[in-house]
């Protein structure tokens, strides 16, 4: 399952919440980004429940506010479009 988490931070911390966030289990991936979040981390997960506990994980690192999270829907089978 993969999953976006985005971060929102108190002011300058975006860039430690990144490094902390690429140190856990099933992110693979976390930038500092410009825009409505700080960070963006992207992880794949064996199940939803691996997915629940990054987020818990990522809320307690010093500086995390708030995070939104999208699970990616994997492509249709069928062939309609």
């Amino acid at each position: 399952m993969l999953a976006y988490i985005f971060v929102n931070t108190e002011p300058g911390k975006l860039w430690k919440v990144a490094e902390l966030a690429r140190k856990i289990d099933g992110v693979k991936t976390a930038h500092a980004v410009t825009g409505r979040f700080d960070v963006v981390v992207f992880g794949n997960f064996p199940k939803v429940d691996d997915v629940r506990k990054t987020i818990e994980k990522i809320h307690s690192i010093d500086g995390v506010i708030r995070t939104q999270t999208s699970i990616v829907i994997p492509p249709r089978l069928d062939s309609e479009v």
